[in-house]
């Protein structure tokens, strides 16, 4: 067995090679930030080329990503399609990645912007939609072996909110 490939190796070697705009990671954090969706977490060095498909385990074919971007990255032999994956997703501000995920699942499902239902129904009231959505998300479940609610639950959660106001008005 190889010897552990520390953190800051992978951090070294790829923040001398790239550029990090456009990266939801800042250089300075990127040992304690996941590349992908810029949350600070628990970091798991994922292959760019997995081991499987012949990837060596040395900084280059590294990377370093949160569990949950991890479970999602791309699987194949080609490097640059991990790096396009991983710039397709850059967001500017921490911790607003996985959101705008929710925000476009929604879109993508009720085929309308969440900005555009909220104007629609004349909600600004954002405290009260908060305090809803939280009585909501208290009564769903994560699908089995995941530890986050996906995408397609939280946005469940803001059109049943969405409906409850539509109740009231």
């Amino acid at each position: 067995m190889s010897k552990q490939v520390k953190k800051q190796e992978i951090v070294d070697y790829w923040f001398s090679r790239i550029d990090e705009c456009g990266l939801s990671v800042d250089a300075s954090e990127a040992h304690e930030r996941c590349w992908r969706c810029g949350y600070k977490t628990s970091l798991e060095r994922c292959h760019i080329i997995p081991d499987s498909l012949g990837g060596r385990y040395e900084p280059s074919n590294l990377v370093l990503l949160c569990h949950r971007c991890h479970l999602e990255n791309p699987n194949v032999t080609d490097p640059e399609i991990m790096w396009d994956w991983i710039w397709a997703y850059g967001t500017s501000f921490y911790d607003t990645f996985w959101t705008i995920q929710v925000i476009k699942e929604y879109e993508t499902i009720y085929g309308k912007s969440f900005e555009m239902e909220l104007k629609e129904r004349k909600i600004d009231n954002l405290e009260r939609f908060k305090n809803f959505f939280l009585e909501e998300i208290g009564k769903t479940t994560f699908h089995y072996g995941h530890p986050y609610l996906n995408n397609a639950t939280i946005a469940g959660v803001i059109r049943i909110v969405l409906k409850k106001f539509d109740s009231i008005l």
